[in-house]
């Protein structure tokens, strides 16, 4: 009994043995592959673009951009932002996007100390990349990666020289912006200012106004009041254009005046396509989306590290008339 025990062990141990044999045959076989691990580059890096303006001209034209960019490259991108320039709830969007941990944030740059700290601190904890586009925040007071967009400073010298062409050398010219000046609007005013000095004969007037429409026509009302004899208006907030032109047209005919702006309102392109407004500043949103969204991801990809702290500066033209495009 005891053998037949010993041989049926000694069967059992030779079978195990062969097919022991077999799988490590089947296992060191030249052809074996191991699951091919997932790229963490192939990984989907996921981008916000956030603005106060949304659904309008020049921010569709922005979004349109950056969109094309991030499919090219294969990317995602969302589009957040406020309405009508509200700026709660514009700053709630950059904290929720910075608290959902995305990999990157293009934003319209604000000149307040909410924004400052949203961009200095919070963005900084968690170790996300922003860049301001069109609008923006100098460098040492938000720490953005860099800037995407106009040089302020040089369209509002390129609007000051078209008004001269037409109005002549003399003449007073009203310049109306907002009473808390954005640094975007800042540049704008110095550059205009700047030109117009270098005319004798041509005096300037700062009419401040609030954002909202009553306010705009209020401040139009009041400096219409004082300056009687004004020949030129430059709405240096493109959203003021419209409030202005309704209280000038009220007033007077609005063919005497020489009107000027620049593109991000929601107004100016169709007033301007209408003969009521004589030329603006017409930027390049597009191409605003377009490098920004490649910018941000050269610096993800650690291709282009540090970006231009000074920004990367986008065309500008003056346009007239017919000459807007669409």
């Amino acid at each position: 009994m005891r053998k037949k025990v010993i041989i049926v062990l000694c069967f059992l141990c030779a079978v195990l043995g062969i097919f022991t044999l077999w799988s490590a045959e089947g296992a060191f076989r030249s052809d074996w592959q191991l699951p091919a691990a997932v790229p963490a580059d192939e990984e989907s890096y996921r981008l916000v673009l956030i603005t106060q303006e949304l659904e309008t001209p020049f921010w569709d034209k922005v979004g349109k951009g950056a969109t094309a960019q991030a499919e090219q490259e294969q990317v995602i991108l969302d589009v957040w932002g406020s309405y009508g320039n509200n700026r709660e709830d514009f700053l709630k969007q950059i904290e929720i996007a910075l608290h959902s941990k995305v990999d990157g944030v293009i934003v319209q740059g604000l000149d307040t100390e909410e924004f400052k700290e949203l961009t200095k601190e919070k963005a900084a904890f968690y170790g996300i990349p922003v860049i301001t586009v069109a609008n923006d925040v100098p460098v040492e007071e938000s720490l953005r990666k860099t800037f995407v967009g106009s040089d302020h400073y040089a369209a509002g010298k390129m609007l000051a020289e078209q008004l001269v062409k037409e109005m002549g050398g003399s003449g007073q010219v009203v310049l109306l912006g907002d009473i808390e000046q954005e640094y975007s609007q800042r540049q704008r005013l110095l550059g205009v200012t700047e030109s117009l000095a270098q005319h004798a004969e041509i005096s300037t007037v700062y009419a401040e106004s609030g954002k909202s429409d009553e306010e705009i026509v209020g401040a139009t009302q009041h400096v219409l009041n004082q300056h009687p004899n004004v020949e030129a208006f430059i709405a240096l907030n493109a959203n003021h254009v419209g409030p202005m032109m309704k209280e000038i047209s009220r007033r007077a005919e609005l063919e005497p005046y020489y009107l000027y702006s620049f593109d991000d309102g929601a107004e100016t392109a169709s007033l301007l396509d209408q003969g009521k407004l004589d030329a603006m500043i017409q930027q390049s949103p597009e191409q605003m989306g377009e490098q920004s969204v490649k910018l941000i991801m050269q610096w993800l990809r650690n291709e282009v590290v540090p970006l231009e702290s000074s920004g990367y500066i986008t065309d500008i033209r003056v346009v007239k008339g017919a000459e807007a495009g669409p």
